[in-house]
């Protein structure tokens, strides 16, 4: 089970992040690919999936976030709560502002670096040496 449960979320993991490239240069052109409906709904779903086989594996192969054995973790999950902020900045309404769109998508994409980074490697990076 852990093996199409892993499968799952990664593939998942790819769709959401291609997802969230696309909308931002969608946004970014004015594209009016924005207002279809599939694509307000396809990320949600998606991200759905995504955040449910991340809660599997994370019973699956008990790295359990605030612990001394999920570090890694628990570093990638607040990582993901910041990639989150900033891909509502870049693609949200409220800001108005070109480059502090294209800022916020930027750092989301060091964040979704710090998020495979963690994923693959397993090994804290910041609490690790604390």
């Amino acid at each position: 089970m852990y093996i199409w449960v892993k499968q799952l979320h990664i593939i998942t993991a790819l769709i959401s992040i291609t997802l969230f490239v696309l909308r931002f240069y969608w946004k970014w052109r004015g594209a009016a690919i924005m207002q279809q409906r599939w694509l307000k709904i396809a990320p949600h779903l998606n991200d759905t999936v995504l955040f449910i086989t991340g809660i599997v594996l994370i019973f699956i192969t008990h790295f359990y976030p605030f612990s001394i054995q999920g570090t890694w973790m628990t570093e990638k999950l607040f990582a993901v709560i910041i990639y989150i902020g900033l891909g509502h900045v870049a693609l949200g309404k409220r800001a108005k502002n070109q480059k502090i769109r294209i800022t916020a998508f930027i750092a989301a994409i060091l964040c979704l670096y710090l998020i495979v980074t963690l994923a693959i490697n397993k090994m804290p990076l910041v609490m690790g040496y604390v």
